[in-house]
């Protein structure tokens, strides 16, 4: 009689691994970037909304050529708020509302994934509006805005204000009053960076030297930095119910 194998039995299953934080960063991020592209609710949105707050500044500010430049980079940086709050506002409602959030909250992956594949949406939608919000503002107030160095401004602004933005977009959302509490919640803590934006967009725009921009170049950096490391470590207290 043959010797029958070692092992006949069914081993245990094998656990399955949990996907990788960039895999599952990036599928949440195509996710969203594939559900506003069919339905363009989003980004319709933000985009009147930030025109809208073009022309109210026009008309209540009575932007003459001669204090156009002056006051360029608050009236950007505010319809760029605006238009953030919006857009992070909605984002996560929409996740609530249709029982996607507490399914992605159950999903065996790590939690940072959420908040990052989250955050770059935001951030993608951000800079679409950015990138339309700005050649619209040359043209209707003949100023040239392509220049490199507020464009960089622009990325280091967005990228903080979304970092924060989306962290409290995530706390506020389990709440009934979602739509006042995050402005509220968000605004007092985005301070930091919108002054920064606003000094720096306007140093550059008036051709200052690097020495008047940097301290404002280095808030901004620092802020991104920092801020994006603690929405990393308590993301996943935050969305604890």
């Amino acid at each position: 009689m043959s010797d029958l194998p070692a092992s006949q039995g069914a081993s245990p299953a094998e656990p399955l691994a949990h996907p990788g934080l960039l895999r599952t960063t990036l599928a949440i991020l195509w996710k969203d970037l594939s559900a506003e592209l069919r339905s363009r609710e989003l980004l319709s949105a933000m985009l009147v909304f930030a025109l809208l707050v073009i022309l109210i500044f026009n008309f209540a500010l009575d932007l003459k050529p001669s204090i156009r430049k002056e006051v360029t980079a608050g009236v950007l940086w505010a319809t760029f708020a605006f238009a953030g709050t919006l857009g992070l506002n909605r984002s996560m409602a929409s996740e609530k509302d249709r029982g996607c959030l507490d399914g992605l909250l159950l999903a065996p992956v790590d939690r940072s994934a959420i908040y990052f594949g989250k955050a770059l949406g935001n951030l993608a939608f951000m800079f679409v509006i950015e990138a339309i919000v700005l050649p619209v503002y040359s043209v209707l107030y003949n100023l040239n805005l392509f220049n490199a160095g507020l464009v960089g401004i622009i990325i280091l602004g967005s990228v903080g204000y979304v970092a924060v933005g989306t962290l409290l977009a995530a706390m506020s959302v389990q709440t009934r009053t979602r739509d006042m509490l995050l402005p509220i919640l968000l605004f007092p803590l985005v301070i930091p960076v919108l002054i920064s934006a606003v000094k720096a967009s306007a140093a550059f725009l008036d051709g200052l030297p690097w020495g008047d921009i940097a301290p404002w170049f280095n808030m901004l950096l620092v802020y991104d930095v920092i801020f994006v490391a603690i929405a990393f470590m308590v993301f996943d207290y935050v969305v604890e119910e």
